[in-house]
């Protein structure tokens, strides 16, 4: 490996990747057969039975989120995206902290989704027979069990990524096909032949019991949506740095069109009860309320091809994200080291594994897997709004002066990044406050609102405090270069294709 961090020439990584390569990391990191088979459940357990029209809410301001980072891309394509977009654009400590909730929430998500692989890996022991390991009776929803075989997963996907990002690419790519598939053809299946019949109501958020409901949902659903983005960490990785937009809004759309239907789905053959009271095995059930055995598996593999391709997923932008910032001396010389061998920064990546283990271990202290994945999916969605927000605010200010040369263009630019920034910033803060105000002690629980507000404010705090160690102990230049001018945009952005 190549270690130069800190040198007038920065280490590059290799360019390999086209746009269906950046569609298959971006769709991965999101991860629709997870988000389907466990999202749907965890959100059906706030609104109801009113998943479609909190998954088409939530679209829109992710959309406005998704047009920003188009635009920054075209003009600055970085790994770091919104680390640097927000730090030239806004405020280099504003940058740093998005940067940092991101390798957070990410790192965290890791956690439960090892979890999550262990607990359909489990499953399918148990649909082929296999109840018991010696004295050890499996159970898919011990967190213990779930994690330890979690733990080897994220292990074997994290060498993977070492490798290239090529190599990771086809093999997400080849579980994406297989999950597809299967999503497609059961939720088409249930759609059809489902004993619940298809309701308007579904598709009124209005119907939903609460504004506390529906702030929570919406926050829940971009947490589905959440991972388009990783498609922007690879842009330093493809051909054509556009490329990484297109895929990065490919994958969003396709994302819509696989949540609304797998909520209407969902809908359609299982009850309110049955939906938001099977958590994590809510996809294995559903299967099996549509066929027999061993078809009735297909789900569950489809489940366990998603949750380890979205480990890998998960991997590989956060060691990009580490690498831009360590090359600006926001972070140590570790994480930008080149393997000369893949063109990876494949040290990063195997820290990233390693640390997702350690946190994955912590999580044992909830006892049960449904806790910690409620616990994590709302820390998650709080900074993860927060983040869109801070970064579409930096597409409004970088691109302002089109409000003035082109209105058309400073609508898109500006006005509907704007609008989107403060629909995020308003369901945050809201349903930070809700958690505030259902508590009156600290708890370690799931259902304790203050341990659900202390966990995204453990991780924008200290994020504030890493900002401060790094420009006065590390004295990084970015804190004195961050900010950056917008005079340039415009015309960079208006540029034919």
């Amino acid at each position: 490996m190549t270690d130069q961090p800190y040198t007038a020439d920065p280490p590059e990584l290799r360019r390999s990747l086209g746009v269906l390569d950046g569609v298959a990391i971006a769709a991965s990191s999101t991860a629709a057969t997870t988000s389907i088979g466990i999202g749907l459940g965890v959100t059906a357990g706030v609104v109801g039975l009113h998943l479609p029209a909190v998954m088409l809410l939530a679209f829109l301001p992710v959309l406005g989120i998704a047009g920003a980072y188009s635009r920054l891309n075209r003009v600055e394509p970085n790994a770091g995206n919104g680390y640097v977009w927000v730090g030239r654009s806004l405020s280099p400590w504003l940058g740093f902290m998005v940067g940092w909730v991101n390798i957070v929430a990410t790192v965290a998500f890791l956690a439960y989704t090892t979890a999550v692989t262990g607990s359909a890996l489990l499953q399918l022991a148990g649909e082929a027979g296999l109840h018991r390991v010696g004295g050890l009776a499996l159970d898919p929803g011990s967190t213990a069990q779930t994690t330890a075989v979690g733990i080897v997963a994220l292990a074997a996907v994290t060498l993977t990524a070492v490798t290239g990002i090529r190599t990771a690419a086809r093999l997400q790519t080849g579980l994406l096909v297989f999950e597809y598939v299967v999503l497609l053809g059961f939720c088409g299946y249930g759609i059809v032949t489902g004993p619940h019949p298809f309701r308007l109501s579904w598709f009124d958020p209005f119907a939903i019991p609460s504004a506390t409901a529906l702030a929570q949902g919406l926050l829940l659903s971009v947490f589905c949506y959440w991972g388009f983005e990783a498609a922007f960490s690879v842009n330093e990785e493809v051909r054509e740095p556009r490329d990484a937009s297109r895929a990065g809004l490919i994958t969003l759309v396709t994302m819509l069109g696989l949540f609304l239907l797998g909520s209407v789905a969902f809908q359609r053959v299982l009850s309110e009860k049955e939906l938001a009271g099977h958590g994590a095995e809510g996809l294995a059930f559903f299967g099996d309320r549509l066929a027999a055995q061993p078809w009735a598996a297909l789900p569950l593999v489809a489940l366990m091809f998603s949750a380890v391709a979205s480990l890998q997923a998960g991997v590989i932008p956060t060691a990009r994200g580490m690498f831009a910032m360590s090359r600006d001396r926001t972070l140590g010389p570790v994480w930008s080291r080149v393997s000369a061998r893949y063109g990876t920064p494949a040290a990063g990546t195997l820290l990233i594994g390693a640390l997702a283990t350690a946190v994955a271990a912590l999580a044992l202290v909830i006892p049960r897997l449904a806790d910690m994945i409620m616990a994590t999916v709302n820390a998650v969605g709080i900074v993860v709004a927060l983040s869109y927000a801070l970064t579409a605010l930096a597409a409004a200010a970088r691109f302002r002066t089109l409000l003035r040369e082109d209105w058309r263009q400073g609508v898109r630019a500006v006005v509907l990044p704007t609008l989107s920034a403060l629909a995020l910033l308003g369901l945050g803060g809201y349903l930070g406050w809700s958690f505030y105000t259902s508590a009156d002690h600290f708890e370690v629980s799931a259902d304790n609102g203050w341990f659900l507000l202390a966990t995204p404010l453990a991780m924008i705090a200290s994020g504030f405090v890493a900002a401060g160690w790094a420009k006065y102990v590390r004295r990084s230049p970015y804190f004195r270069t961050g900010e950056g001018t917008d005079a340039d945009a415009p015309q960079l952005l208006t540029t034919p294709n």
